[in-house]
């Protein structure tokens, strides 16, 4: 359904070294390095920083292949300037596979790592 997100921060140098270290396992990368920063996986740019006031009642949420892939980019929170929030674990008040990690990015808003496998 969506096609892309932008964000806005003051905080650009942080924003972009917290998103490339915890993305980086989904197979996420920094492919547009202009005024706006674009991340990109597998042929789309759909995640975007751009300078501006940040929103922070915010909460949004990156699709892991796996459980390990999410187990990864939470155990990056820390050293790449995040908060950890809540530790992976597995939600059934969602559905039986539903598990997730949370986080707070440098701006203070919620990332979410969830994968929505049996493994």
């Amino acid at each position: 359904m969506l096609d892309h997100l932008e964000l806005r921060t003051r905080r650009m140098d942080e924003c972009v070294a917290f998103y490339a270290a915890v993305l980086e396992p989904l197979g996420y990368a920094l492919v547009v390095n202009g005024p706006s920063k674009g991340f990109g996986h597998e042929g789309r740019l759909d995640f975007w920083l751009a300078e501006g006031e940040p929103s922070r009642d915010v909460h949004f949420a990156f699709t892991a292949p796996d459980r390990p892939t999410v187990d990864t980019a939470y155990a990056r929170i820390a050293a790449a300037g995040g908060a950890p929030n809540r530790a992976p674990a597995l939600a059934p008040h969602l559905h039986p596979n539903y598990y997730a990690g949370y986080a707070l990015d440098p701006d203070g808003r919620l990332v979410e790592f969830v994968s929505h496998g049996e493994k």
